[in-house]
């Protein structure tokens, strides 16, 4: 069901399910890999990947990851750590490259719930280490959701705080990074999941308890294009990722969070296009997951047809970590369902 939405006052929600919900049926995936726990054990603390493809050599791609309670790590696709870059209270990341500027990383910084700020990083893909460019503000409420893309030479950065107040930040990477705002939208309650369509600049946003909205490029309303049923969906919505196909095709994959599942929809008219879930084989399933990303193209041996990253809420009792899953595995179990 599609609708529209005016500009509302928002009302703040929590943040993450508690009580899974059973949905429609979910294939089983599995992952071949994964990553070395967070170092925040018994909390909440793994949230949130973004995919750095070595094009020349796609096995010494790179993850960047937030551990919400410590900072950035930047993995291998062995799942093990290259670095670790302290800053708390970094919530969801998004990386984009820059071309000779380089691959700008950027993370919501919640540090100050009544000032969001993102805070933005060069990636040393040699290397997998991260230089700190500095921190802008991003607005009034509690940081959260965060996602970007290249327009031109402009990085572009889209914010979804708390609050629900979505800004679309034109980012200017000088001696001291500087934001400027060049949009505002709105959803009713608390929004995390975030990312835009590189192609036309179309912008999904997951809004945890209602679904997910489409805002059109320069559009400040938009459509509910996928609602939070119990079915297909079960609150919370969480991470969101988008691989493209085409001109207007491809996947939008969802983290269903309330049954530990996630959603495929098939671009552009979000037509719903099967249920998965990652269980235990050699490595275990993961269960609540917060954010995930996905990426077509050969990363190797292990993932020949891409990667799929979950984060795993409770990875069999341990620290939180990143479940890492090929693309293709997942694209063959939705086939044959």
């Amino acid at each position: 069901m599609r609708s529209t939405l005016p500009i509302l006052a928002s009302v703040s929600l929590a943040a993450c399910a508690t009580t899974p919900m059973p949905g429609e049926p979910a294939v089983p995936v599995y992952a071949v890999a994964e990553t070395v726990p967070v170092a925040t054990a018994n909390e909440d603390a793994a949230d949130d990947p973004a995919i750095w493809r070595n094009a020349a050599s796609p096995s010494d791609s790179l993850i960047v990851a937030t551990d919400k309670k410590g900072g950035l790590y930047v993995y291998g696709l062995d799942g093990e750590v290259k670095s670790f870059s302290e800053h708390p209270a970094l919530n969801n990341v998004d990386l984009v490259d820059m071309g000779d500027v380089g691959v700008i990383v950027f993370a919501s910084d919640r540090s100050d719930p009544a000032n969001a700020g993102i805070m933005l990083y060069r990636l040393d893909t040699a290397n997998g280490t991260l230089t700190k460019l500095g921190r802008v503000a991003s607005g009034p409420g509690e940081a959260y959701g965060i996602c970007g893309t290249r327009r031109g030479n402009t990085l572009i950065v889209y914010t979804a705080p708390k609050s629900g107040r979505i800004g679309e930040w034109e980012i200017a990477l000088d001696a001291a990074p500087a934001a400027r705002e060049l949009r505002t939208m709105q959803v009713r309650t608390q929004p995390e999941g975030c990312v835009v369509d590189h192609r036309n600049g179309t912008l999904y946003i997951g809004e945890e308890d209602v679904g997910i909205w489409r805002f059109r490029s320069d559009a400040t309303t938009g459509e509910l294009v996928a609602e939070v049923d119990g079915r297909k969906l079960v609150a919370d919505v969480e991470g969101l990722a988008l691989v493209p196909g085409g001109t207007d095709g491809g996947w939008l994959y969802a983290s269903s969070q309330g049954d530990s599942t996630y959603m495929r929809y098939a671009l552009p008219d979000m037509t719903p296009a099967g249920r998965f879930r990652i269980a235990k084989g050699a490595f275990g399933s993961a269960e609540e997951t917060d954010g995930i990303e996905a990426m077509a193209g050969d990363f190797g041996p292990a993932f020949p047809g891409g990667l799929f990253i979950a984060q795993d809420g409770m990875n069999e009792g341990k620290a939180q970590n990143f479940k890492l899953v090929p693309l293709a595995e997942i694209e063959k179990a939705l086939a044959t369902e």
